[in-house]
C-alpha cells in the first residue's frame, strides 16, 4: 500500500492497523461465495481513512474482521503490531472494550433514556468500572458537541445530533481506533458534514484514528485516505495531502 505507507511515515511514524492477504469466504465447497480476496493494507495512527465501493463491495465484512467482530478464512489483521485474528473470543471482546469504538449508520439510541444515560449506559455495558462513568460519559458528550444537549432523549434530537451522540457512546472508554459504518447514510449533507467534522476534530485533537465506509463521492475530498473495494478486491488507494475538512 504505497502511498498511505508513505504518508504515515510523514504524520505518526506507526501502522495501528495491518491486514495481510486476507480472504473471506460465506459457505463451503461449491456453495462457497467469497466476499474479500487478497486484502492488504496499513491504517496509520492518527488519521481518517475510508473505504468506499458499492453496496456488495465488502466494505463491511472487512470491517467485521478490521475490529474482530469476524474471523477472515485465511490471512492476519494485526493491531498495534499483535495479532487479532484467531483469538478466543473473551479476548476479541476485551480489545473491542477497551482499543475499539463501533459507530453505525442506525444510531441504536434507547428511546427512553437521555443523550447522557445513552452514554453512561453504553459505558456499562462495555464493563467500565462505574466510578467515573459520569466524568467520562460528560467529556465524551462535549467532545462532540453535544453536553447542552445531554438530557435530551433521541426523539428531542436531529439525524445528526443522534448519530453524535452515538460517537459519544462510541468514543467515552477512548478508544485508539473508531470504525464507523456508513456513518453518514442516514443523514443529509449539512449533517453529514457536521458529523465528519467531530471525527476531523477526534483525529486532530486526541490522534485517534478512524476508519469509516462510505459510498458518497462528497466523503473522499474529507478524509486522509481512500481505500476503493470492488468484488471484495482493493482496486485502488489514494492520499489526501490537503483534505477539505
Amino acid at each position: 500500500m504505497p502511498a498511505m505507507q508513505a504518508e504515515q511515515t510523514e504524520t505518526s511514524g506507526e501502522t495501528l492497523l495491518k491486514a495481510t492477504d486476507i480472504k473471506r469466504v460465506f459457505g463451503k465447497g461449491n456453495a462457497g461465495v467469497t466476499a474479500l480476496s487478497d486484502i492488504r493494507l496499513d491504517i496509520p495512527a492518527g488519521s481518517m481513512v475510508a473505504l468506499k465501493g458499492r453496496s456488495g463491495s465488502g466494505k463491511t465484512t472487512l470491517l467485521n474482521i478490521l475490529c474482530a467482530l469476524d474471523e477472515p478464512t485465511e490471512g492476519q489483521v494485526f493491531f498495534r503490531g499483535k495479532e487479532i485474528t484467531g483469538l478466543p473470543a473473551k479476548e476479541r471482546n476485551a480489545l473491542r472494550r477497551k482499543e475499539i469504538g463501533l459507530v453505525f449508520q442506525s444510531f441504536g439510541l434507547i428511546p427512553l433514556m437521555s443523550a447522557y444515560e445513552n452514554v453512561e449506559f453504553g459505558l456499562r455495558i462495555a464493563g467500565a468500572p462505574v466510578k467515573g462513568n459520569r466524568e467520562a460519559a460528560e467529556r465524551a458528550l462535549e467532545r462532540v458537541g453535544m453536553r447542552e444537549r445531554m438530557k435530551h432523549r433521541p426523539m428531542e434530537l436531529s439525524g445528526g445530533e443522534q448519530q453524535r451522540v452515538a460517537i459519544a457512546r462510541a468514543i467515552a472508554h477512548e478508544p485508539a481506533l473508531l470504525i464507523a459504518d456508513e456513518p453518514t447514510a442516514e443523514l443529509d449533507s449539512r449533517m453529514g458534514l457536521q458529523v465528519m467534522r467531530v471525527f476531523r476534530d477526534l483525529v486532530n485533537r486526541s490522534g485517534m484514528t478512524i476508519l469509516l465506509t462510505t459510498h458518497d463521492p462528497g466523503i473522499m475530498e474529507l478524509v486522509d485516505h481512500v481505500i476503493a473495494l470492488e468484488d471484495g478486491k482493493i482496486v485502488s488507494e489514494t492520499t489526501n495531502h490537503k483534505p477539505l475538512i
